[in-house]
């Protein structure tokens, strides 16, 4: 079974939450620019509010596709899109809580470094370590 819409909302918020907050735990420290936590934790909060839309967004691309889904390597590329937004939007200081830009170092290994991990781990040690997840079409609840 395909992730449903549901499921794939869940599994962004969900991923986001947990992996993409244990991640920027991690990183912050160690980021270009000492941007400090309020900003990064900002910054990943944004996406998360911004995925959503996004996936309202695929989901009517999909479609318009016989499988209506995504290959796998477009999951991997959907960061271009979903990144230059994010990005255009810390630039144009339109994100609340945040007071001083954003710099492009810094929100670009933020950015990717999370991305990547999460693509990886819901593309693999996910569906090993829940089963299930497939089967409830991408549902976490």
């Amino acid at each position: 079974m395909l992730p449903t819409l549901n499921g794939r909302i869940q599994t962004r918020i969900f991923m986001l939450v947990v992996l993409g907050g244990l991640i920027t735990l991690l990183i912050t420290p160690v980021l270009p620019g000492d941007p400090g936590y309020s900003m990064t934790y900002t910054v990943l909060a944004t996406v998360l509010v911004l995925g959503v839309g996004w996936e309202l967004a695929y989901h009517g691309l999909m479609q318009w596709r016989w499988e209506k889904d995504w290959p796998t390597l477009f999951g991997l590329l959907n960061a271009i899109n979903e990144g230059l937004l994010v990005w255009v939007l810390l630039e144009l200081g339109v994100v609340p809580g945040l007071d001083s830009g954003v710099p492009l170092s810094t929100f670009l290994v933020m950015f990717l470094v999370i991305w990547v991990f999460i693509w990886i781990w819901t593309n693999g040690p996910m569906r090993i370590f829940n089963i299930r997840w497939r089967f409830f079409g991408g549902r976490l609840v």
